[in-house]
C-alpha cells in the first residue's frame, strides 16, 4: 500500500523519528513571521502584532509580569488588530497593577505552557516556538522584560505601592459604562463612541502613564494636537472622555483632584439643509437615475467604495428613502432599522403614519409623519409586493440586504452620487451635505412653513430636544423667512 507521508517513506535509519519532524513543522507554523512583527503606535515595544503561518488572522503578544501573553485578534486588518492589541494591553495592565495575584490572572487569561517552545495555540499564554523565529522571539522577550522593569520603576509610588496607569483605569471605566449600557442607563452607541475616541488618540498618548502625569500642560498639548484635524465640538468630546477617566481615578483614590482643563469654545456648524427647489431637484434626479450603473468600473467601485456589483446600480429605494425622510423627521440610522411592523397608517381627522421605532439617543416616543409619507409608504409596499417582500419583519429600504450596516452604506453611496450629479454636495456656506441634511431640511421646513408650530411639539416628535433644534436646526432660520408670523396679530 502506497504511503503518502514523505517522512515515513524517505527517512533514513539514523534520522530522528517521523513524529519529531511533524512536531517541528507544526511548531514552525505557529512561530511569528519576522517581517510581520509590527509595534502598536504609542505603546511600549513589548506589545506587538504579528502573523503566523497557521492562521490568516493577526496575533498579539505582550510581555507582562515575567510571562508572555498571546492571543488571536480574529481580524485580517492591521488597523483592527492594533486596536484589539491596545484593548488587550489595557486589560493586562489593569490585572497586573490591581494586585489581585496569580489566581486572578489565571481567571482572565489561560496559563501558558510550562515549557517555552512547546507549541503555540491561538490562546493567550502559549510558548513562542523554536528555530529562527523563536530566537528572535526570545530576544524580544528579553527586551520586553527590561521594558517591564523600566515601566514598573516609573509606575511605582514612593511608598512602594504600584500606581495604576491611565490605560488600566480606562479598562475599568469602559467596563462600568458597558454595564450601564446593559442596564439601559447608557446608550450602546454612546459607549461605542467613547471607546473609539479613547482608542483612537487618548490611549496611544497616555495609556501606559499614571494619571498624575496628565496635567494642564499635557491637556493643552493634546488640544493643540486635536485642533489640527477636528472641530471644536469633537475636541470638547475628547476632553469629556479624558475627564471621565480622571474622575474615576479621583473616585478610587488614585488621583487627589482633577487637573485644570483647557477652555474650549464650541463653534457650531449646522448641517446644510436643502431648499424646496433643491429637494425637488434631488428627488427628480434619484428617479431619473433609477437602474443606472454608477459611472465607474465595477472593480473600481468595489475597491474604492466597498460596494458589491449587485448594489452598484441606483435602486428605486433611494427615491423612496429621500421622500420618506423629508416627511417623517427620522434620522439616517433609522433607515436601516425601520421595518413594516414599526409602521401604522392612521386615518382620522388627519392622515399620517405612526412610527414606533427602536429607541435612539435615549428617545423612544413614537413619531408621526406628514401626510405625503403615507403615499410614499404605499408605493414602497406596492413595489415590495412584486419582489416578495413586505412582511412585518421585512425592512422598508433594501430589504434583500441582511447586513443592515452595509445597507446603510449603500444608501449613503447612492445619495452622494445624486448630490454629485446635482452639484448640491456643498451648502451655500461651504458645509458638506449628507443624508442627515434631509432630516435637517425636514425640521427646518416645519419651522418655516408650519402654521405656528411650537418647538416643544416639534422636538418631541423628532426625538430631540428644544435646545438642539434652537442651536442646530433653527440656526439658519431668519426673521425675514417668517415675516408673516412676525406681522400676525
Amino acid at each position: 500500500m502506497f504511503d503518502l507521508n514523505p517522512f515515513l517513506e524517505f527517512s533514513a535509519a539514523n534520522d530522528p523519528s517521523p513524529g519529531v519532524h511533524v512536531r517541528t513543522l507544526q511548531r514552525e507554523r505557529t512561530v511569528p513571521i519576522p517581517e510581520t512583527l509590527t509595534p502598536v503606535p504609542g505603546y511600549p515595544q513589548k506589545l506587538s502584532v504579528f502573523k503566523i503561518a497557521a492562521s490568516r488572522f493577526w496575533q498579539v503578544r505582550c510581555w507582562m509580569g515575567g510571562r508572555t501573553y498571546r492571543r488571536s485578534t480574529q481580524s485580517q486588518s492591521l488597523r483592527m488588530a492594533q486596536s484589539f492589541a491596545r484593548q488587550f494591553y489595557e486589560q493586562l495592565m489593569a490585572q497586573h497593577y490591581s494586585g489581585s495575584g496569580a489566581s486572578a490572572q489565571g481567571q482572565l487569561f489561560p496559563k501558558r505552557s510550562a515549557r517555552r517552545g512547546a507549541g503555540v495555540g491561538v490562546g493567550v499564554g502559549s510558548g513562542t516556538g523554536s528555530g529562527i523565529g523563536a530566537e528572535s522571539a526570545a530576544q524580544d522577550d528579553a527586551s520586553f522584560e527590561s521594558a517591564e522593569a523600566v515601566a514598573a520603576s516609573k509606575h511605582t509610588a514612593k511608598s512602594g505601592k504600584p500606581v495604576v496607569t491611565f490605560g488600566a483605569l480606562t479598562s475599568q471605566v469602559l467596563a462600568n459604562e458597558l454595564a450601564r449600557s446593559q442596564r439601559g442607563e447608557y446608550a450602546l452607541g454612546s459607549y461605542q463612541v467613547l471607546r473609539n475616541r479613547l482608542d483612537a488618540h487618548i490611549l496611544p498618548r497616555w495609556g501606559n502613564q499614571p494619571p498624575v502625569n496628565i496635567n494642564f500642560l499635557a491637556l493643552m498639548e493634546f488640544t493643540q494636537f486635536l485642533s489640527q484635524t477636528f472641530s471644536t465640538t469633537t475636541i470638547s468630546q475628547y476632553m469629556v472622555a479624558v475627564r471621565k477617566v480622571l474622575s474615576y481615578a479621583v473616585a478610587i483614590g488614585e488621583l487627589d483632584k482633577l487637573p485644570e482643563f483647557p477652555k474650549i469654545k464650541i463653534v457650531t456648524t449646522p448641517r446644510g439643509a436643502f431648499t424646496p427647489s433643491e429637494y425637488w431637484k434631488i428627488i427628480r434626479t434619484a428617479r431619473r437615475l433609477r437602474g443606472e450603473q454608477y459611472p465607474a468600473s465595477a472593480d473600481e467601485i468595489r475597491a474604492n467604495y466597498k460596494i458589491r456589483v449587485a448594489e452598484q446600480r441606483m435602486p428605486p429605494d433611494m427615491a423612496h428613502a429621500i421622500a420618506f425622510m423629508l416627511n417623517s423627521f427620522i434620522r439616517p440610522s433609522d433607515l436601516k432599522t425601520l421595518k413594516h411592523r414599526h409602521v401604522e397608517i392612521v386615518r382620522a381627522n388627519n392622515t399620517y403614519l405612526r412610527l414606533t421605532l427602536p429607541e435612539t439617543k435615549s428617545h423612544g416616543r413614537p413619531i408621526v409623519t406628514l401626510q405625503p409619507a403615507v403615499r410614499c409608504y404605499q408605493q414602497i409596499c406596492k413595489q415590495q409586493a412584486i419582489t416578495g417582500h413586505g412582511a412585518a419583519d421585512d425592512y422598508l429600504f433594501l430589504p434583500a440586504l441582511q447586513d443592515r450596516n452595509y445597507a446603510h452604506w449603500v444608501l449613503n453611496f447612492h445619495f452622494n452620487w445624486i448630490l454629485a450629479q446635482t452639484g448640491l454636495k456643498m451648502g451655500p456656506h461651504g458645509q458638506p451635505r449628507s443624508l442627515y441634511s434631509l432630516r435637517h431640511s425636514s425640521i427646518t421646513f416645519r419651522l418655516l412653513y408650519g402654521q405656528g408650530i411650537d418647538l416643544l411639539t416639534l422636538a418631541r416628535n423628532a426625538r430631540t430636544s428644544v435646545e438642539v433644534i434652537n442651536t442646530h436646526y433653527a440656526s439658519t432660520v431668519t426673521g425675514e423667512q417668517n415675516i408673516a408670523l412676525l406681522q400676525s396679530r
